[in-house]
């Protein structure tokens, strides 16, 4: 069993115990604070947008490179056997979006233009 204690003793006990509980309180009343919730939430959120900005930059580098080396021999020349049938196919494209965007916008008829009526 523990020796008898003075009043003295457990009056100084129970003063630091007070003084440990303010601290304890005190560091409570800023963490709920809403100042500091907020603040918590803001650096939260920063935090995911550069942890996701630096995913997606690392992502669109690896793409970029990949693309590159499909198109650029490791010295550094274009590869073109690879190149002309990307561009012709993007050329034809770029050509039946405008034929088929030009026949839509006329309805059908020979030219686009129309006339008022009076």
């Amino acid at each position: 069993m523990s020796e008898a204690r003075t009043p003295a003793e457990i009056e100084a006990e129970i003063a630091r115990r007070r003084q440990e509980l303010a601290v304890t309180l005190d560091e409570i009343a800023v963490r709920v604070h809403p100042k500091t919730v907020v603040a918590d939430a803001k650096a939260k959120a920063a935090s995911a947008v550069d942890r996701t900005a630096g995913r997606a930059y690392v992502a669109v580098n690896r793409a970029m490179t990949d693309a590159r080396g499909q198109f650029v021999a490791e010295d550094g020349t274009p590869r073109m056997e690879r190149i002309v049938p990307v561009a012709v196919a993007v050329v034809a494209a770029v050509g039946l979006l405008a034929a088929v965007s030009s026949r839509r916008g006329s309805g059908g008829r020979c030219c686009s233009v129309r006339l008022r009526r009076r």
